[in-house]
């Protein structure tokens, strides 16, 4: 099926030259003057190998057909990280490969996007947030201004993010899984 490349995301699986890739990053860049482009970096399936693409924003694209379905979220061994289909509860193992940088923020439980391709996991796709405690950060100090100074901390996960300076350890924040940035204290 074919795509305009301004509409691919992270997790989406492109057929190009008859192999197949999973999209890590996608950027859409529109320069001041000049041809708008989408810069994606992309990991093929077959062996792992990362490339880099640019497509101008209106070129065509082949997109693979992939199963992509919601699985739970549930534990992870030496063999990779568990997934469970909550409706034939059927099990997949996700190798460390296709998780990369998003392990630390899987919790238990965690509703997750796991895209297949003839029955092997290419991809998964988190929630666009998750809830973690703050593990340490500084002390509060007084007088310091609350607007646009951010002081650092480390989550439950082991991630390291920026925090407002009236967050404390303990305190449970919500985090971007993207980038794991600060969006906002937890509200239970």
């Amino acid at each position: 099926m074919k795509v305009i490349a301004s509409s691919l995301r992270k997790g989406n699986v492109v057929d190009k030259d008859g192999k197949l890739y999973v999209i890590l990053f996608a950027e859409n860049i529109h320069p001041g003057k000049g041809t708008p482009v989408t810069q994606l970096d992309m990991r093929r399936i077959g062996d792992g190998v990362k490339v880099s693409e640019r497509y101008r924003t209106t070129e065509q694209v082949e997109r693979a057909y992939v199963e992509e379905r919601e699985h739970t979220f549930l534990y992870a061994d030496g063999e990779g990280y568990h997934f469970m289909n909550p409706e034939t509860y059927d099990q997949v193992a996700v190798s460390e490969a296709v998780v990369g940088d998003a392990a630390p923020y899987l919790q238990e439980g965690m509703p997750v996007q796991v895209s297949q391709f003839n029955g092997i996991a290419i991809a998964l796709v988190l929630p666009q947030r998750a809830t973690f405690e703050v593990v340490e950060t500084e002390p509060t100090t007084k007088g310091q201004t609350a607007s646009s100074s951010y002081k650092p901390a480390l989550l439950s996960n082991g991630v390291r993010t920026t925090v407002p300076p009236h967050i404390a350890p303990g305190t449970r924040v919500v985090v971007m899984t993207a980038d794991g940035s600060y969006v906002e204290r937890a509200k239970d």
